[in-house]
């Protein structure tokens, strides 16, 4: 026996519904990719760390800047019922995504967080966008 064997392997049955919990909250950076690129995402993407010149300097394309200490019933009354939210931090080591989706799920929001988060787009070598978020006065 090794280390990997040492515990047995779920039923397939437990690892199909592991596995469908899972997804039914993440997603990664090559699906989002690939849906923007589509032209038409089914999904808001929330760039929710940093300050609003972090974001600036670089956010993945068509993100909107809303920090996850910013996230408020009110904040998301705007966007109409059922909107799916996609979440996305720093990377691994920031758990600003978790923090949003907490909260988004608390007001009954559907989410799901993108995984890997900057540094996982970064790591596919997805292009980046830069310039201020939709609504922010020009300098």
């Amino acid at each position: 026996m090794s280390y990997v064997t040492d515990i047995p392997a779920a039923s397939p049955e437990i690892a199909r519904d592991h596995f469908l919990r899972r997804l039914s909250v993440e997603t990664d950076c090559s699906d989002v990719a690939a849906t923007l690129r589509a032209g038409e995402p089914d999904f808001v993407l929330l760039h929710v760390v940093g300050s609003p010149q972090a974001y600036e300097r670089r956010h993945v394309p068509g993100a909107l800047h809303l920090p996850h200490r910013e996230i408020s019933a009110d904040r998301m009354a705007k966007w109409p019922a059922g909107t799916l939210f996609v979440v996305y931090c720093a990377g691994p080591h920031c758990n600003g995504a978790d923090r949003a989706a907490f909260k988004l799920a608390s007001l009954g929001l559907p989410v799901k967080v993108m995984i890997g988060g900057m540094t996982g787009w970064q790591d596919e070598e997805l292009p980046f966008a830069s310039g201020k978020a939709p609504g922010t006065p020009r300098a």
